[in-house]
């Protein structure tokens, strides 16, 4: 097939190329061009088959965790397997392009999409995504970095506009994108909402940002039904409105034959989608399934034993082979897969998985493992039934487990949860547990932080399993046995009620949502006031032991230097994140009390050492000036600070920065 040009194509076929093809496709123009096939992700592939009787059937696919539970992991190298694998799932059904991944700033814990995003922190967020993003694209399928850009409410987002400083855009909000296109995605997707009173699919200025400065050069197109004037929007460098829209349609042909639009501002977005069309064409050549669907489901495994935080631990696990266990809550062994996962268009249609961890339990224990519903939860309506019998289970055994969360029914897009609480008869059924043994451990089913104030201090365990894929039953039964070594660390604060966060009471109302907190964003806010909290940024307990020691900065004109050695001193196995976070001591503009710039997960054997390294350079120290309109790092007093959390520091040294040149204290 012949690669044509814009020249190639007439006015109405250029004008139909940037208008879509019903609802997952790009126009092919009657043949002429290859068709690009989208579909829905990030946690497994949604795709929709629609047949001509109108019927719409979700296929089947692997479940892999939540992103959430993803960036729990605090690994690249499980954020590639995670877009190695979902390529080969889209290989088997023919889909380009995997709408995925999302990106954006977990800014207000009560947001229902925020299972689908990384993490609080913009640098954790955009080097995961661009791990992701590389796996993906590695095997031959197409990524799209969505939502573009301060999308962080599903409250009225089709109008809602977040007005935020320049400053704060660039360092929190802007951010991860701007890292993640270093993974080149050959798609992007505005989100709904309005920045600073301009729509995402108009914002000429956000489009300029991407393409000149962050080096994107893929197509950029809508999010479903994103697109309320199409020539507005492709003026501004919007490239493809999905779905089709017939009015939308009608209308841009109509400005275009009044001259409205030019057709040079028409030929800029059509080009990029035939750009699109051949280099999608180009990799459908080079496409190869690399693991079979049993591996990816080891995939997804793995990914959920990495992503699993332990928070508490009073001596009860590992769970020792004999004792008596009693699970309770019916997110034990759901009868549907909503009840441990986020819904909406991230929901994924699990085949033939069942999630059933009292029954993997009674496999790897000696001792009776009893299991009681005890509730069962729809929407905001929980119901207890047969509470007595799982109260006396747990009376009479070792240990307790309850199984609480939020699912699909409370974490959603489209609506964000109304409070940051779990439903009372959760809450009770915990306290009511714990009443009866103390050696109580919660697992926790959520994609985004929960208020524990009721029941945190009266159990002796916490385990967050997340939306932790169809894999998870399997994972969180090896945690708890002791097979796995608990690695997984917190990409957002816990805080200990909504009151607390940097969200609370600021103005909001039915169309413009304020960014008053600035900077101040999850563990910047906590940590530069002193906000106590219940389980810090970057929090997770082991069965492991480690020491941190030797650290060493190496300090050159451009770049610093940072080593630290890192010990098992236990007898277990385990895995270890090492945190690096900057502190500003001397500043001229308003810094937070300490950012995240690097980490390193390491895999230690009892009694091993490994060492850290980690190469900063100057823009680690920056911040975006808007007296200069760009990244300024300025001279003055620096702390390099490492820690297991960022309220668990083990290491400090002081640097100089001065004309460009680093030197240590």
């Amino acid at each position: 097939m012949k690669q044509l040009t814009v020249k190639d194509l007439s006015a109405e076929e250029k004008l139909r190329l940037i208008c879509s093809d019903g609802r997952w496709h790009t126009p092919d123009l009657g043949g002429k061009l290859p068709r690009v096939a989208v579909s829905d992700g990030p946690i497994g592939l949604r795709k929709e088959n629609i047949y001509e009787d109108g019927r719409v059937e979700t296929v089947p696919a692997i479940s892999y965790p939540a992103v959430q539970s993803l960036a729990n992991t605090w690994n690249a190298e499980c954020a590639r397997l995670m877009g190695e694998a979902l390529a080969d799932d889209c290989i088997e059904n023919d889909v380009d392009i995997l709408l995925a991944p999302g990106v954006n700033i977990k800014r207000d814990p009560l947001n229902g999409r925020n299972f689908e995003y990384f993490s609080e922190d913009p640098y954790l967020a955009g080097t995961l995504a661009k791990a992701y993003i590389e796996g993906l694209q590695s095997h031959n399928v197409g990524a799209c970095l969505k939502h573009y850009y301060a999308n962080n409410l599903e409250y009225n987002r089709l109008e809602q506009s977040s007005e935020v400083d320049e400053r704060t855009l660039r360092e929190i909000y802007l951010k991860p994108f701007e890292i993640a296109c270093e993974a080149k995605p050959v798609s992007a997707m505005c989100a709904y909402n309005r920045i600073n009173g301009v729509y995402a699919s108009e914002n000429t200025k956000g489009f300029r940002i991407l393409r000149e400065e962050f080096g994107f050069d893929g197509a950029m197109y809508s999010d479903w039904e994103a697109v309320r004037d199409r020539t507005a929007a492709c003026k501004a460098g919007l490239d493809i409105e999905f779905p089709f829209n017939q009015a939308n349609y009608d209308k841009l042909v109509e400005d275009f034959k009044a001259g409205r639009i030019s057709e040079e501002e028409v030929d800029a977005c059509a080009a990029r989608v035939l750009e699109l069309a051949y280099r999608i064409e180009a990799m459908r050549k080079k496409r190869k399934v690399q693991r079979t669907k049993e591996e990816r489901h080891a995939v997804a495994r793995r990914l959920a034993e990495e992503g699993i935080v332990l928070l508490k631990n009073e001596g009860v696990l590992p769970l020792k082979k004999e004792e008596r266990v009693a699970v309770s809550g019916s997110f034990a062994a759901p009868e549907r897969c909503s009840l441990v996962a986020g819904g909406g268009s991230s929901m994924v249609r699990v085949d033939g998985t069942v999630f059933d961890l009292p029954a993997l339990l009674r496999e790897r224990m000696r001792g009776e493992v009893r299991y009681e519903a005890a509730f069962w939860t729809t929407g905001i309506v929980s119901n207890c039934q047969k509470p007595h019998k799982a109260f006396m289970d747990a009376a009479e055994s070792d240990v307790a487990i309850v199984c609480v969360g939020t699912g699909a029914d409370l974490e959603s897009e489209g609506g964000d949860r109304e409070r940051l609480r779990l439903p009372s008869v959760q809450e009770n059924m915990i306290l009511e547990v714990a009443r009866r043994n103390k050696r109580t451990v919660v697992v926790l089913f959520a994609g985004s932080a929960i208020d524990m104030g009721a029941w945190q201090d009266e159990v002796s365990a916490i385990v967050w399993a997340g939306f932790c894929g169809e894999a998870g039953a399997e994972a969180l039964a090896d945690i708890l046995t002791g097979r796995v070594c608990p690695s997984g660390k917190l990409s957002e604060t816990l805080p200990l009620c909504y009151e607390d966060t940097p969200v609370f009471g600021i103005y909001k109302d039915a169309c413009v949502a304020r960014y008053q907190e600035g900077l101040d964003v999850g563990y910047r806010y906590y940590d530069t006031y002193g906000i106590p909290v219940a389980f810090p940024f970057g929090h997770g307990l082991s069965y492991a032991q480690f020491d941190y020691s030797a650290l060493k900065v190496k300090c050159s004109k451009n770049t610093v230097q940072v080593r630290v050695l890192v010990e098992n001193t236990s007898k277990t196995d385990g895995k270890e994140t090492v945190q690096l976070y900057i502190r500003p001591v001397q500043t001229f503009v308003y810094r937070p009390e300490k950012e995240l710039k690097d980490f390193c997960k390491l895999a230690l054997k009892a009694g091993e050492k490994k060492e850290a390294v980690f190469d900063l350079g100057e823009k680690a120290f920056a911040y975006w000036s808007t007296g200069v309109d760009g990244w300024r790092a300025d001279d003055g007093l620096y702390e390099i600070v490492i820690g297991a959390s960022s309220r668990d520091i083990r290491l400090t040294a002081k640097i100089r920065l001065e004309k460009g040149v680093f030197t240590l204290l």
